[in-house]
């Protein structure tokens, strides 16, 4: 085999490599303010693939996640939060670094907060 089609067979290769997701699995947790005072949260995940599942859990309640996925060290998902009998949607985009996750999420089409989720240890 030439030098050249070693080449190409390892570029096809390391393209051929699907992004692996982060290990994510386990709980987190954040403290964060809010338009309603600081939120105490613990997020629970579960990661089957580049699919994620888990639960949030605040003191307005616990809420199974939807829409979950793990790209990479890319997270997104929604917490349909029910929040005083109305329905409200909570979109979450995080980026992973180690044991820490700097998540962005969308109140609602409405509000948008930042803020640091850490390993639970």
């Amino acid at each position: 085999m030439s030098r050249n089609s070693l080449l190409i067979l390892a570029l096809v290769l390391v393209l051929a490599i699907p992004a692996v997701a982060a290990d994510i699995a386990g709980k987190w947790t954040a403290s964060f303010d809010t338009q309603i005072g600081v939120q105490n949260y613990t997020y629970t995940f579960k990661v089957d693939g580049g699919k994620l599942t888990g639960t949030a859990e605040s003191p307005l309640g616990k809420t199974e996640l939807t829409e979950g996925a793990v790209k990479g060290d890319e997270i997104s998902f929604v917490e349909n939060l029910d929040f005083q009998g109305n329905a409200l949607k909570i979109a979450y985009k995080g980026k992973i670094a180690g044991d820490e996750i700097k998540f962005t999420r969308n109140v609602a089409d409405m509000v948008t907060e930042e803020f640091v989720a850490k390993r639970a240890k």
